[in-house]
């Protein structure tokens, strides 16, 4: 007797001619050029915009310095979800909807970003939470044979220390904020815009002209690429780099980003406490 459930089991998705890969290539290159392009456009527009307002001896001052972080990957996010769909519907590139195209009043209308497009199906787990710790171990091992891979090179400086705007021994009001900001905001809101938006939308687009194995490798690689070269030093590049390798196998392996999302808190949690709480450079 058939089951009355529906299935949930994924169709392939229909292949381009083999002759045609370039075109999945140019919307990959574009994803990544977009994305960093909201990253980057996001921070000198909060910067610039608090500048105006503050001044530049009040902006440099840590609590200013956290607000700006925390707008900047906020306004980045709010772009990529909310502006992206409405921008390609406009532009007639593409409509995701399944069925076919969606009108409203006979207009073509986006298709919204949803929860699980962004890695955030149901809701964490004890699975998530047990794969942080070794996310974070896995992670910071990577990261260590990586920097010694470089670590050849005469412009590789393995020393060189993220400049995230903070001093060292924060107390009160500014400790509570910058751990606020660089281990809570900071780690959700790039596991949604890359290892959520971006990496479900890479993940997309490589599945309609490679099997599913090379789509998965060369998503994580480009997107890890990307989240290296954002942070703009060389050193701190192959770390996150390691870290987002991984982040991106634990979204594969559970088919969310609540365990990227935890294990990039612990990673940031553990570093604040080395440089702002116990001083260790």
């Amino acid at each position: 007797m058939a089951s009355s459930k529906t299935s949930h089991v994924k169709q392939a998705p229909s292949k381009l001619p083999k002759n045609q890969w370039w075109r999945a290539a140019i919307k990959v290159l574009l994803l990544m050029i977009w994305v960093a392009a909201a990253v980057i456009v996001s921070q000198l527009i909060v910067g610039y915009l608090m500048l105006w307002i503050l001044g530049r001896d009040n902006f440099i001052q840590t609590v200013p310095t956290a607000i700006y972080s925390a707008l900047s990957y906020i306004l980045a996010l709010v772009w990529l979800v909310f502006a992206t769909p409405k921008i390609v519907v406009k532009l007639k590139i593409t409509n995701e909807r399944k069925g076919g195209e969606h009108h409203i009043n006979g207009r073509l209308a986006p298709r919204p970003v949803s929860r699980t497009d962004l890695g955030l199906r149901g809701a964490p787990t004890w699975t998530d939470i047990g794969l942080a710790p070794i996310g974070f171990i896995a992670s910071t091992i990577l990261a260590a044979m990586l920097v010694a891979l470089f670590s050849i090179f005469p412009w590789f400086n393995a020393e060189q220390a993220q400049d995230v705007g903070f001093g060292q021994y924060l107390v009160g009001a500014d400790r509570i904020i910058a751990f606020i900001v660089l281990v809570v905001v900071a780690p959700i809101a790039e596991e949604l815009i890359f290892r959520g938006w971006l990496y479900g939308k890479m993940r997309a687009i490589l599945n309609t002209s490679l099997a599913d194995v090379w789509s998965m490798i060369i998503s994580i690689f480009l997107v890890s690429l990307l989240f290296g070269i954002i942070h703009m030093q060389w050193n701190v590049g192959v770390n996150v780099f390691a870290m987002s390798v991984v982040l991106c196998a634990l979204r594969e392996i559970t088919g969310t980003i609540y365990a990227g999302i935890l294990t990039h808190m612990v990673k940031n949690g553990v570093a604040f406490f080395l440089l702002y709480v116990v001083g260790i450079v």
